[in-house]
């Protein structure tokens, strides 16, 4: 049985993952829309950034991420100097991590989803003389609707399991940092093998659940 240690785990990630995913599509929007419709010479740059974590070793940016956001990091020093401390080993140092490790699983579906749209359908709006924000909001999103519901998927299923970049980051504290992953891990060095199955079974059959969810929808177009 799942013991109250595996239960908070559990609660922390879910947490962790809705608010890393409601970030990232408020982050992620505008960035896939550049992306979209830029051509700008660095279009290649932008989005070669965007896309390292999916190469990235995860261990290498959680080092990055935890040197820049240390005591003598510029992040670190900016928020120290704000009085909010450091942010390594607290849940919002997590929140951090995790936008910047699930981004390309945000940006990249609706970035696809927006090039999708096509020139027809905003030439036609500017026709009716709607603005820039209206033609987005009233044609472009509900469009593209399928990109977002992919990269929404995408990227909370991404953050549910990451393990290095948040191990580097939080730690392993209980009920603050340790998520699943790092409590599986826990249970594995323990030799406490029943309870690393139930909670790595759980994590197998969401990880279906989800891919089976993407692969028989029509939005799986938008990710590919």
């Amino acid at each position: 049985m799942l013991t109250e240690v595996d239960l908070a785990a559990i609660r922390l990630t879910l947490k962790l993952a809705t608010v890393t995913t409601v970030i990232l599509l408020i982050v992620g929007t505008p960035i896939a829309w550049w992306l979209a419709r830029t051509r700008s010479k660095w279009k290649g740059v932008v989005g070669a950034v965007v896309a390292l974590p999916l190469v990235l070793p995860p261990t290498v940016l959680g080092f990055y991420l935890l040197v820049a956001m240390g005591p003598n990091g510029p992040v670190g020093r900016f928020t120290e100097s704000l009085g909010l401390g450091t942010l390594p080993f607290t849940f919002p140092g997590l929140v951090v991590a995790s936008v910047f490790y699930s981004l390309p699983f945000v940006v990249q579906p609706v970035q696809n989803a927006f090039e999708a749209v096509g020139e027809r359908m905003l030439e036609a709006a500017a026709t009716l003389r709607a603005g820039p924000l209206d033609t987005f909001f009233s044609v472009v999103v509900p469009l593209a609707r399928p990109g977002f519901v992919t990269a929404a998927v995408l990227g909370f299923a991404h953050t549910v399991g990451e393990f290095g970049v948040v191990l580097m980051i939080g730690g392993n504290i209980p009920e603050k940092t340790r998520v699943v992953s790092v409590q599986i891990y826990d249970h594995v060095e323990a030799l406490e093998y029943a309870e690393a199955h139930l909670l790595s079974a759980g994590m197998l059959a969401f990880s279906f659940v989800v891919l089976l969810f993407l692969y028989t929808r029509k939005g799986v177009r938008a990710w590919k």
